[in-house]
């Protein structure tokens, strides 16, 4: 096949995200790409970032922006990284060591899920400096011991404590899909496999997913739950702010905890001794009430001297920037990087780093800012 410019064919998220429905059976697009209640949230979050303006700026001469970022005690190269995303291996065949390895070429953080269909075990041949080990907290305390042992040993350096998961939301969508945890595939999910080929013949090779994390501390996996109430519920426990504390006394690297939108939960998050505060509502999975995360984030900002991670919409480099102007230190993705495996295979993650990164500099170059840190200046009011 002649080289192809996938920058020609597919210069932008939603490109990627097309041909991704494309290839994907209809239960597996359903689980990546749905939300919960009537997806409100889901499209609040775009709405709102479409909102943010920034102001131009002329007259700065030639310049090359610079990408770089210090969060967390590193220097990364660019301001994203690849967020957590549960039973990655459904959307593609290996696709936690597909993400960990580009994550690792790029020099950018890849977060893991506990409920993940690969193990910190598999990926440690694969993880680069920024490995990232997202956890879902279980309720014995021997079990969380040796879950961190496990991501510690893998070589994740980072913890990050889901808050926004206390109960399983419902995610209607998902449920009429049909997918059950682990997928079991009935004669109606059969039929949407036989038209996705590509998808098909690499799950015939590797196996139908497994949250395999799990596997060591559950005899219940070979229980049939809803998609929305897997086995990882069977073992956790709902926070509070003893669990908190125990665990940032348990965990000797960068704590970041996920999933605030409050404002005044800021300052007992930092007397609690945690290292940075990731505003997300979940891209709209948990509660369909929430608000934009982008509208919570200038005021955590402004409760706060602690980094702040954000997530929820962003959809390109132009988002990255609306995100830093109101506050934030890092910008994570976690569809969107799964849209680009979807679409393209393992060359779709490369592709999608690019394309954000070509998109930063396009759009630093509009507003005169030579680096992330001068974007404030440049933010207007919508």
């Amino acid at each position: 096949m002649a080289h192809m410019d996938l920058h020609n064919t597919y210069p932008a998220l939603s490109d990627l995200r097309r041909r991704a429905q494309r290839r994907l059976p209809k239960f597996v697009w359903e689980y990546l790409d749905s939300a919960t209640g009537t997806e409100a949230t889901k499209h609040h979050n775009r709405r709102r970032l479409d909102r943010v303006g920034l102001m131009p700026s002329v007259l700065h001469g030639e310049f090359e922006p610079d990408l770089g970022v210090d969060v967390l005690g590193a220097r990364l190269p660019l301001p994203f990284g690849i967020a957590p995303v549960g039973m990655s291996g459904l959307i593609w065949p290996d696709a936690e060591g597909h993400l960990a390895r580009a994550a690792a070429r790029a020099g950018i953080p890849y977060g893991l899920s506990t409920v993940a269909s690969q193990s910190p075990e598999d990926l440690a041949p694969h993880l680069g400096a920024h490995g990232w080990f997202q956890m879902y907290p279980p309720r014995d305390p021997d079990i969380r011991a040796d879950m961190l042992a496990r991501a510690r040993g893998a070589g994740f350096g980072t913890l990050i404590l889901t808050l926004d998961v206390p109960v399983a939301s419902r995610r209607e969508r998902q449920t009429r899909s049909g997918l059950t945890q682990p997928p079991r595939l009935t004669p109606r999910l059969l039929a949407q496999v036989a038209l996705r080929p590509a998808w098909a013949l690499g799950m015939a090779q590797r196996g139908m997913p497994r949250m395999r994390m799990l596997e060591k501390y559950s005899t219940a996996t070979a229980t049939t739950l809803s998609s929305t109430a897997h086995v990882g519920y069977l073992l956790r426990t709902t926070l509070d702010w003893d669990y908190v504390h125990r665990l940032r006394e348990a965990w000797d690297g960068p704590f970041i905890v996920k999933g605030v939108l409050r404002p005044e939960d800021a300052a007992p998050l930092a007397a609690a001794g945690i290292d940075a505060i990731w505003v997300s509502n979940h891209a709209g999975r948990q509660f369909d009430a929430a608000p934009a995360s982008i509208d919570a984030l200038p005021g955590i900002r402004a409760a706060t001297d602690l980094p702040l991670i954000f997530d929820s919409g962003i959809e390109g480099g132009l988002d990255i920037l609306r995100a830093f102007a109101l506050g934030a230190d890092f910008v994570m993705l976690g569809r969107a990087f799964h849209f680009a495996l979807a679409a393209l295979g393992p060359r779709g993650i490369d592709h999608l780093i690019d394309i954000l990164a070509k998109d930063l500099i396009a759009n630093m170059g509009q507003l005169g800012a030579r680096d992330l840190r001068s974007l404030p200046a440049a933010f207007a009011l919508p």
